[in-house]
């Protein structure tokens, strides 16, 4: 028979049972329940779906301005194997065989760029003005005499005389005692007044089509010989240069961001290294007929690399964009460049600095590209893109620039370093005409790839010195106005140049100039005294001075 419970036993029973299940079911700290800790495969699988989870979270898709292209901000894979062809650089840097075989010194090193297809336009053009210019009374010059004028104006740039007066540079006392030994001051004025590069009674059909036409040929011959003597290193610097200008022409171009504001624009890709130029070209403005350029950067950087192959194209915000590092990867070349923000290829998320902190960084990649967004300081940012960088990595420097960062700023000084360099020593002069502007740029930028092509062939030359680019111009100057300082049939009248004029025709073993004394100008006896009539002709018979308005000449049968 079931025993009975009373109320309050069964009330007594029902707490005693609840607190002996709190009792089973609690456990002590220090005591570890069985199977606690899942198996090891558990444990694996938990670890990858947490993995996944992050990665997903880390990998956003990031969409352009214009939705044509989709960035990643996780890198893309790297492949293990040879190195792409964009990187492999098919020619040797260095000075070329061809120019390595024709030098033999300095002067040789600058004719170089100065064929005899150049040489023969300079003076035919020059002999062709003269006789239009000054008629009989022309004496036709030759090579000679046109290296002896490049000679000067290159002494004048290295004794940083350029804008100096004629006058004072041959000056007796005053002056530079080479310009006189060399030549007159009158000849000098003369060559500056005739120096041609193209026939002038042809320019104007030619200028129709062709706003570079006065110096057009001249240009074209030259820039043809900057690859064939100097193989780039594996970057390559793509800028632009103004030369400056304030006189008349069609295509001059205002840069206020420019030291010289005004002048024209010279498109210019140089080895990053040493700043030779390798490839230049003139702009000359938007087109007479039709609408502008479009893609102009992209097509400058096209045409100035032409020919090369595994070299990496550093270039400004001007010329970057993704189209371009499109199409040097067709030609097996890379870019690294600033970007614009205003690009339609950006993703907006980069383009932001709110909530950014200093020295941080963004990427974005995709199979080809990749992009940067950096934060020098608060509320700034760079951006750059690049063909050659595949990852995300970071410089261990204070300011954690990344390494496309760092890339950019070596090789970016190129151009930039060109243009310091020519400025240092310009042999421009003063002028009113754009072609002898362009003319002296020639000059100049030649006289730099020579020292480079000279220094590169010849290693110990100079070494260690400071002013080894200042030697090299002025032996070059030297050796270019010496030819016809061994000609010369009369001594000057300064005692210095002619002294330096004496020891060139010692040193060279010339017949030398003659030592008789010229004869003393004075004031011409027959003509009236107001017209003052300087001459330094005398008559025969009576010894009278006499200008040439009054001097009678007769044939040798008349004379017998």
């Amino acid at each position: 028979m079931a025993k009975r419970y009373t109320l309050h036993e069964t009330v007594e029973f029902l707490l005693d049972s609840s607190e002996n299940e709190n009792l089973e079911d609690s456990e002590p700290e220090d005591s570890e329940p069985e199977d606690c800790n899942p198996p090891e495969e558990e444990d694996e699988d938990n670890q990858e779906s947490e993995d996944d989870f992050e990665e997903a979270d880390a990998d956003q898709t990031l969409i352009s301005k214009n939705g044509q292209i989709t960035w990643s901000t996780i890198p893309p894979p790297q492949r293990p194997g040879r190195s792409p062809a964009a990187q492999v650089i098919k020619l040797t840097p260095g000075p070329t065989r061809y120019a390595c075989s024709r030098v033999e010194d300095i002067k040789s090193s600058f004719l170089l760029f100065f064929p005899s297809c150049i040489q023969s336009i300079l003076v035919e053009m020059t002999n062709l003005e003269g006789r239009r210019v000054y008629g009989a009374d022309w004496r036709d010059v030759d090579w000679t005499d046109m290296e002896a004028y490049i000679g000067l104006i290159l002494l004048a740039g290295v004794y940083r005389s350029k804008n100096e007066n004629l006058e004072s540079l041959w000056d007796a006392q005053t002056g530079r005692a080479i310009f006189g030994a060399v030549m007159p001051l009158k000849k000098f004025k003369i060559f500056s007044r005739v120096i041609r590069f193209d026939d002038k009674a042809t320019r104007p059909a030619r200028r129709e089509n062709d706003k570079l036409a006065p110096i057009r040929d001249l240009w074209n011959s030259w820039v043809e010989r900057l690859p064939m003597m100097f193989n780039p290193g594996p970057n390559i610097t793509v800028d632009e240069c103004l030369v400056s200008f304030r006189g008349r022409c069609m295509f001059k171009q205002y840069m206020p961001n420019k030291p010289a504001k005004y002048g024209i624009k010279i498109w210019a890709a140089c080895d990053a290294k040493t700043s030779y130029a390798w490839s230049m070209q003139i702009y000359t403005g938007k087109p007479r007929d039709g609408p502008p350029e479009r893609n102009q950067g992209m097509r400058v950087v096209l045409d100035l690399t032409t020919g090369l192959q595994g070299h990496t194209v550093t270039c400004d915000n001007f010329f970057t964009s993704y189209a371009l590092g499109q199409e040097l990867l067709k030609r097996k070349m890379t870019m690294v460049g600033t970007v614009r923000r205003n690009k339609p290829e950006l993703p907006s998320a980069l383009l932001t600095t709110r909530d950014r902190a200093v020295h941080s960084s963004l990427f974005a990649f995709t199979e080809t590209h990749s992009l940067v967004s950096y934060c020098p300081k608060r509320h700034r940012n760079v951006l750059l893109m690049s063909t050659c960088h595949k990852d995300a990595k970071i410089s261990d420097r204070e300011d954690r620039k990344p390494e496309v960062i760092l890339d950019y700023n070596r090789c970016k000084g190129g151009v930039d370093n060109l243009d310091k360099m020519v400025a240092s020593y310009s042999c421009k002069r003063k002028t009113n005409r754009w072609p002898m502007v362009v003319f002296s740029t020639i000059l100049d930028v030649s006289a730099i790839n020579a020292f480079v092509v000279w220094r590169e062939i010849n290693p110990s030359w100079e070494r260690g010195k400071s002013t080894q680019r200042r030697i090299f111009l002025e032996q070059l100057g030297k050796a270019l106005v010496s030819p016809l300082m061994e000609r010369r049939q009369h001594l000057p009248r300064a005692p210095a140049s002619a002294s330096i004029l004496k020891r060139q025709w010692d040193s060279s073993n010339a017949p030398g100039p003659s030592t008789e004394p010229q004869p003393k100008r004075t004031r011409c006896q027959v003509c009236p005294r107001a017209k003052d009539a300087k001459t330094d002709k005398q008559c025969v018979i009576c010894k009278r001075a006499i200008c040439a308005a009054h001097t009678v000449f007769f044939c040798q049968k008349c004379v017998e």
